[in-house]
């Protein structure tokens, strides 16, 4: 392509997309670890998000007894050893998925990278969920 540029060798070149289906082919290794290098690390990051945003077992926990919610059969202690089985499994998992879409919309060519494209639904669905708190804000400012 004209005015473009793209990596030839090295790690730049490994965890950089395949342009085509053709370098794919000629090259199977770089797709190989392109795929392993964004599912590894979207799994990873999904997993550090779980607890910087808290959402961890620990945070769930408390507040589900903030809630006065309980896991039937489950004390606090027991109940984070619970959601510990659920929760890491779960965030990883999402991510896995979310690395897999990203790589598929890379080799399939659409247009920006398949990255670029769940960022801007990500950015995109932020902003209509913060539109809609603050109009729900003010209805019910209003309604009192």
């Amino acid at each position: 392509m004209a005015g473009s540029s793209a990596p030839i060798g090295g790690l730049a070149y490994y965890i950089s997309p395949p342009q085509s289906f053709y370098d794919i082919q000629k090259d199977p290794v770089h797709a190989i670890v392109y795929t392993m290098f964004v599912i590894t690390a979207c799994g990873f990051f999904s997993r550090i998000w779980i607890d910087i945003s808290n959402s961890s077992s620990k945070d769930v926990a408390r507040q589900f007894s903030e809630n006065d919610l309980i896991l039937h059969g489950q004390r606090e202690k027991s109940m984070i050893k619970e959601l510990d089985r659920f929760i890491p499994t779960a965030a990883i998992t999402g991510g896995v998925c979310i690395g897999l879409l990203s790589i598929f919309a890379d080799f399939l060519g659409a247009i920006g990278s398949g990255t670029g494209i769940l960022l801007a639904v990500t950015i995109i669905s932020q902003y209509f969920e913060q539109i809609a708190k603050e109009s729900d804000v003010g209805n019910d400012a209003m309604i009192f």
